[in-house]
């Protein structure tokens, strides 16, 4: 339960920067951001089992991944917490 919570104050935090790092295109901001996807998908996206890689998947199909796990299509708790903060309102979380 406490990884779990950590899970949704890392999204929640991570949603609020991407907002800042795009309107500024901050580089910096856009890793850090990143760094929260690293410890189940590896630092360069490579997957570490049992979790997938994102490395080599088009913006369009990671987009539609996190639409199915906002909209509870895909079901993961984890996924689920980092998409529930997405909306279509920022380019980094086109939801």
């Amino acid at each position: 339960m406490k990884r779990m919570l950590s899970v949704v104050v890392v999204a929640s935090l991570a949603a609020i920067a991407a907002s800042a790092a795009e309107a500024a295109g901050d580089v910096a901001a856009g890793k850090t951001k990143a760094a929260a996807c690293a410890g189940c998908h590896g630092a360069n996206g490579q997957g570490v089992p049992p979790n997938p890689a994102l490395k080599g998947k088009t913006e369009d199909e990671l987009v539609a991944a996190m639409k199915d796990y906002k909209s509870g299509k895909r079901n993961n708790a984890v996924m689920n917490a980092f998409a529930a903060p997405l909306n279509a309102m920022t380019r980094t979380s086109r939801i």
